[in-house]
């Protein structure tokens, strides 16, 4: 099955999600746990390294002064959500916090295995239950330990079997003169750090849906933008290669998409006018050959069955070989349109004098004009304007202009040919006081084989080719040509070349 970009990005979304959630809860539960510990540590580091080196707290340690500690000690855990033991240099509670609870149970049991008897040396009552009181709040802590509480900030442990449950754990020794009179200890229960990250998480993961939910309206809004248009723009372009040159792209949009429908809509519709364009060209070009075809082969015909008689047959081989010609000349043309549509031939760009080429091309046309009694008339800026163009093209130009204005001039009217400079380009123009062009064929003249009605001309074995050629031709030299006609009055053709500097 074909994956496509849609699908892609429908699974990496899953995908995405679903690692997203798990890095969110997992990796975010050790960097929120993380960052409280050590935030929690520093702070109660620095508190307890306060509460220690505090002359008061040093003399009262040093005193074993538990009633002035404990006043203290209530102040200073009042603000805090830890606890606070005191030690003396030998490990006994000397005074605890209120909000403090630790392994009693644990407690009473190194208490009862410190405080045996033996049955022949028996201890006094009063004093057993005095020793027993006294062990019960020792803290087992070995002095290897002490050189690592003296590199560290905090410790998470049951300190030592005094608590029941983990906790943060902060060590910093009292001291007297260089002397170690006892310890402050500061205990945060890990149960609070726990449901802080918990609620913290919970609001990472609600930050995370939120995102999701978001990518989610950015993945719906390219599902309506994006992939839906291009839906329907691969439609097109199916039914475009099927054929169905007929079909428009449903996209409205102004976006990038619509753009594209609408150039795909537009190259559907050239491809289809060229088509038709093709369909017709094929048929003129069918009937052109065909009408000369039949005149030859009707006429060798006559000749051959001796429907023409031998005195007549002279009459109708000139026919013949008129038709032979204008096939000759249309094949000629069609030839030159290929290549000109083709860009099969290469222009030679080159320097000369348009005037000169103007009076050689008008000479001949001399021996026609001469019989229409037509003058040509050449209006020429200076004796010498030079161009840049390829000549024989420019020369091919010039005769089918005249060849065109001579055809459907008047008998005893005449043909200007002039040249003219403006801005760095020369205008040529051909203008004939002949019947005109209708209106509404203007913009016609320069299709193939197109042709007015051929009643307003007398020569009527045109090929309908020439304008074209010569739109192609200046087209090709990146030029201009444009046509003027008054019905009745004449027509007049002006073309640009670039001038030579």
């Amino acid at each position: 099955m074909r994956k496509t970009v849609h699908s892609k990005l429908i699974c990496s979304y899953i995908f995405i999600g679903i690692v997203g959630f798990l890095f969110a809860t997992a990796g975010g539960s050790h960097f929120v746990e993380t960052y409280l510990e050590e935030e929690v540590g520093a702070r109660l580091y620095d508190s307890a390294v306060r509460f220690a080196s505090d002359a008061v707290t040093v003399q009262q340690v040093a005193d074993n002064d538990s009633k002035g500690l404990e006043k203290i000690m209530d102040i200073l855990a009042s603000g805090e959500e830890a606890g606070i033991l005191i030690l003396d240099k030998n490990f006994h509670v000397i005074v605890q916090s209120s909000n403090l609870e630790y392994n009693v149970s644990s407690a009473k049991s190194t208490a009862d295995s410190e405080v045996q008897t033996s049955e022949t040396d028996k201890i006094p009552e009063n004093e057993a239950s005095s020793e027993k009181d006294s062990t019960a709040n020792t803290i087992s802590i070995p002095y290897s330990d002490l050189d690592f509480w003296l590199n560290t900030q905090y410790q998470i442990s049951n300190f030592y079997g005094y608590f029941s449950s983990p906790h943060l754990n902060v060590m910093i020794p009292v001291e007297n003169s260089g002397v170690t009179e006892g310890y402050v200890t500061y205990h945060y229960d890990m149960q609070q750090l726990y449901q802080k990250r918990s609620g913290l998480l919970g609001i990472l993961q609600m930050v995370f849906f939120a995102v999701y939910a978001l990518c989610g309206l950015l993945l719906l809004c390219y599902q309506k933008w994006i992939h839906t248009p291009m839906q329907q723009i691969i439609k097109g372009a199916s039914e475009y290669a099927n054929g169905d040159l007929s079909y428009r792209i449903p996209v409205k949009s102004e976006d990038e998409m619509g753009y594209l429908a609408k150039t795909l809509n537009y190259m559907a519709d050239k491809i289809n006018q060229n088509g038709e364009y093709q369909r017709t060209f094929i048929a003129n070009v069918s009937h052109d050959f065909r009408s000369p075809l039949t005149s030859i082969k009707g006429y060798v015909e006559a000749i051959l069955d001796g429907t023409i008689p031998p005195e007549l047959q002279d009459k109708y081989l000139n026919i013949i070989s008129h038709e032979a010609d204008r096939l000759e000349k249309l094949t000629r043309s069609l030839l030159v349109l290929n290549d000109l549509d083709e860009r099969k031939r290469m222009m030679n760009i080159r320097k000369f004098d348009i005037n000169d080429v103007i009076k050689n091309t008008a000479n001949t046309f001399e021996v026609i004009c001469s019989k229409k009694n037509i003058d040509l008339e050449l209006l020429l800026s200076g004796r010498e304007l030079f161009v840049e163009a390829d000549m024989e093209q420019i020369q091919q130009v010039l005769y089918n202009l005249l060849d065109n204005a001579i055809k459907f001039s008047n008998d005893n009217s005449s043909i200007n040919i002039e040249t003219s400079v403006k801005n760095d380009k020369v205008f040529v123009s051909v203008k004939d006081h002949g019947v005109g062009i209708p209106k509404d064929s203007l913009s016609k003249v320069w299709d193939r084989f197109y042709k007015t009605d051929t009643s307003r001309g007398k020569d009527r074995k045109g090929t309908g080719l020439g304008l074209s050629i010569v739109k192609e031709i200046i087209k090709a030299h990146n030029q201009n040509i444009n046509v003027i006609s008054t019905e009745g009055v004449g027509t007049e053709f002006i073309f640009t070349l670039k001038k030579a500097k």
